[in-house]
């Protein structure tokens, strides 16, 4: 309290808090940012174009293991794993395309790490805090997701396709599998790519939740609409089939009651004032 006025000092904590988060307020010339985002993208770009060389060195192999699925799927029926493809180039374009989508999953940790280091030394020292763990959770979610597509998803899709052949000898017309590598490898990466996606949800809804711009409660509200929606994507993101559809959507409702969870416990609680 101030003796001469009587009047009571304010309270300096806040400042202190405010001063002990510092943010990198430092003036910066155009210039330097686009230097700074070109340094970002070279890395970047020379991550990818790196990743891809050497992936696609290892093209066949990736691919074998990308067909291991539908070639055990085919062994388990006494059949012959096979693939044809039946244009001149199209062996070619395939292995580009695998080593580009593999390039894409090994460089990603890079390029995300590259998106905040020029994101960072903008943010306090709390933000910044709050979202390292939602960086490093995003890409170990996104493996998790394409794991659980080869090992979970495709021994089952893979059966269920292979059931409608009809090779009985003696059968009038009979239906055999002639798969083309090409829609092939479409198939695996979109089903792979829509299950990586989708284990970002949990994510996603709870750095929302985090910042305040979803509640428990919300998502309480909307959940049926929310089911609603996943059965929607899964119709977008899966396979043209039923089962196919109906598995991707119990899975992305399984991740939105996880997501429901994770936001009661990250989101900002209400201040209790004191009567």
């Amino acid at each position: 309290m101030n003796a001469e006025t009587g009047d009571t000092a304010p309270d300096a904590a806040p400042e202190e808090e405010i001063q002990g988060d510092e943010i990198n307020d430092k003036e910066m010339p155009l210039l330097e940012h686009l230097a700074e985002l070109r340094k970002r993208l070279v890395w970047s770009v020379a991550t990818f174009v790196l990743a891809f060389i050497v992936c696609y060195h290892f093209a066949p192999v990736l691919y074998n293991f990308l067909a291991a699925p539908l070639a055990h799927a085919l062994k388990a029926r006494g059949e012959k794993p096979e693939l044809i493809y039946t244009a001149l180039f199209e062996a070619f374009f395939t292995y580009v395309k695998i080593a580009a989508f593999s390039a894409a999953f090994i460089s990603f940790p890079v390029v995300a790490t590259q998106i905040w280091l020029f994101v960072a030394p903008g943010l306090y020292k709390k933000e910044r805090r709050a979202l390292l763990p939602f960086l490093i959770v995003t890409p170990v979610l996104f493996f998790a997701g394409g794991a659980v597509a080869y090992y979970g998803f495709f021994p089952v899709m893979f059966k269920f396709f292979l059931s409608f052949q009809n090779t009985t000898p003696g059968a009038d017309v009979q239906i055999a599998l002639m798969a083309k590598v090409s829609d092939y490898l479409n198939t695996t990466m979109k089903v792979i790519f829509a299950f990586g996606l989708s284990f970002e949800l949990p994510v996603l809804l709870t750095l929302l939740g985090k910042v305040g711009i979803v509640t428990s409660a919300g998502l309480k509200k909307y959940r049926r609409y929310a089911y609603v929606g996943c059965f929607v994507m899964a119709a977008v993101l899966a396979p043209p089939d039923v089962p196919s559809q109906c598995m991707m959507a119990a899975l992305l409702i399984g991740l939105f009651e996880i997501s429901f969870f994770t936001v009661r416990m990250v989101e900002p609680k209400p201040v209790v004032e004191n009567a």
